[in-house]
């Protein structure tokens, strides 16, 4: 258990054990089939419709709710899968306010969207509990693909080459595949262990090994792939986490966030996992969000996001902070912290007001103080772990070397989207499979 655990003021069991499962439970219930039914009516089925436009794995959205309106919603599903094999756990985690139902004519007439997200989630749901997968695989082409990382990139890569008939071997540095599904998402937006379900369900295909426990550069080099494989595809994620770059960041209490919600998606039982009493998280992401509300849904008694910039500029979508808000958590915009202080552990965060403007952030001499016992940083993750051979970029992957492609949050293009990885993941497979093949 990390040291930032173990402080004073850090302590497990702040509720009721029967809270725990009400507060991690799904907190957004799926439809049942009349409603779903009800929801897929309010679709204009519009032809070129804009919805589809915004979403980045191009789902023919209209027709899989037609599907649905019709009382077909195993067809909804291979609709929805046909273009992001992900589809249930994205209805789960996707920000479908800012994409597809931000784009909805309904929404830009009457303010109340197209439940999309929902009718997704419906579909899927009701196509994985049939237990029957979807696709089967092409006749087996001899080629063999190597793919590092089972985050959303690498399994959809993976399962697209085993439709096409490649054997597929994952390697996945952690114990168990999923990537940030696993292990970066709120426990309230993927209850029952849905990531796990979902990646055993998309492995029913066949044709995909999975390799758990082996890290690229530890265990293994990418020379060693290119040997003994027709092809390569990188979806290694974003390892690293920024630092605050402020006085004090290492005292025992201060943790990274990212490292809160793996803890916390991997306990066995939550009442045994410790959070705080005052807690602060710093950034403005969709982590922040998770980690500041789940600290809540545990038992912190006041909880904070502090973000440098205003409200419109925070990557959490206002459904998000809403969200937060809700569940009873404070955003303080505009400031950014330059001190940690305590006496050997944490105890409080200074923070100074900021002004956005032209020439970047600015700092003002003026502040304040949060009495804290636990801060969770939450201002993004870095790229590590690059092998040899491989250009970077901005902080991404930029270029690779002949037979290797690269895909998801590591690659340049990546938006820190499962949506967005899975797509890319699923096109990186169509040119593996065109460049084997010479298609």
């Amino acid at each position: 258990m990390p040291n930032s655990q173990l402080t004073p003021g850090i302590v497990p069991g702040r509720l009721p054990a029967t809270a725990y499962d009400r507060n991690f439970d799904d907190h957004l219930p799926a439809l049942d089939a009349h409603e779903a039914r009800v929801a897929a009516d309010r679709c204009y089925f519009c032809h070129d419709a804009p919805c589809v436009t915004a979403c980045p794995t191009d789902i023919d959205i209209p027709l899989f709710i037609r599907q649905i309106a019709t009382g077909t919603p195993e067809a909804a599903a291979r609709t929805i899968w046909t273009q992001n094999i992900l589809g249930g756990m994205c209805a789960r985690v996707c920000p479908t306010e800012t994409l597809c139902e931000e784009a909805c004519v309904r929404q830009t007439a009457e303010g109340k969207p197209v439940e999309i997200g929902l009718l997704q989630r419906h579909a899927t749901d009701v196509a994985m509990a049939s237990n029957r997968h979807p696709f089967s695989r092409g006749p087996a082409t001899g080629k063999s693909v190597a793919v590092v990382g089972a985050g959303p990139a690498g399994l959809a890569c993976a399962h697209r080459l085993a439709m096409k008939g490649h054997e597929v071997t994952v390697f996945e540095r952690r114990p168990k595949p999923g990537g940030l599904n696993e292990y970066g998402i709120a426990s309230y937006k993927a209850a029952g262990g849905f990531a796990a379900r979902e990646v055993d369900w998309l492995l029913q295909i066949g044709g995909i090994t999975v390799k758990c426990g082996v890290e690229l550069g530890r265990d293994l080099t990418l020379a060693d792939l290119q040997r003994d494989f027709d092809a390569v595809f990188l979806g290694i994620g974003l390892q690293g986490v920024n630092a605050l770059r402020a006085e004090g960041e290492d005292l025992p209490g201060v943790a990274n966030a990212v490292d809160f919600i793996a803890d916390l998606r991997q306990s066995s039982d939550l009442s045994k996992l410790p959070v705080g009493r005052d807690v602060v998280v710093i950034g403005g992401g969709m982590t922040a969000v998770d980690a500041a509300v789940q600290s809540k849904l545990l038992g912190a008694e006041t909880v904070t996001i502090v973000y440098r910039r205003g409200p419109e500029k925070m990557a959490a979508s206002g459904y998000e902070q809403d969200h937060a808000l809700q569940a009873g958590v404070r955003i303080i915009h505009n400031a950014a912290p330059f001190r940690v202080t305590g006496n050997g552990r944490v105890e409080a965060v200074d923070f100074a007001y900021t002004e956005d403007g032209p020439d970047g952030l600015k700092l003002l001499d003026e502040g304040f103080t949060l009495k804290a016992d636990q801060v969770f940083k939450a201002i993004g993750q870095t790229l590590t772990g690059v092998p040899e051979g491989v250009m970077v970029a901005g902080g991404k992957i930029a270029a690779t070397p002949a037979r290797v492609w690269a895909g998801g949050d590591c690659a340049a293009g990546g938006e820190d989207l499962t949506v967005t990885a899975v797509a890319e993941g699923r096109d990186a497979a169509e040119a593996i499979h065109a460049f084997l093949t010479g298609a």
